[in-house]
């Protein structure tokens, strides 16, 4: 899997931060979820538009930078 399918900044969304295509939800919001011991079932509950290969994404996002 590459992050980049899912994963792109825009400076005109989210202060240029990368959020996920096809929605204004920013990766380090995600990440900072899991961190705090979120479930995917939980994220993709609250987050319509998150599934897994999203958070896939991110995980593999946060460790390439």
């Amino acid at each position: 899997m590459d992050w980049r399918d899912y994963i792109y900044t825009n400076p005109d969304i989210g202060f240029g931060k990368p959020i996920f295509r096809g929605t204004r939800i920013k990766v380090e919001f995600v990440l900072n979820l899991l961190e705090a011991g979120w479930t995917q079932e939980e994220i993709e509950k609250s987050y319509p538009g998150i599934a897994g290969s999203h958070l896939q994404a991110a995980k593999l996002f946060a460790a390439s930078v």
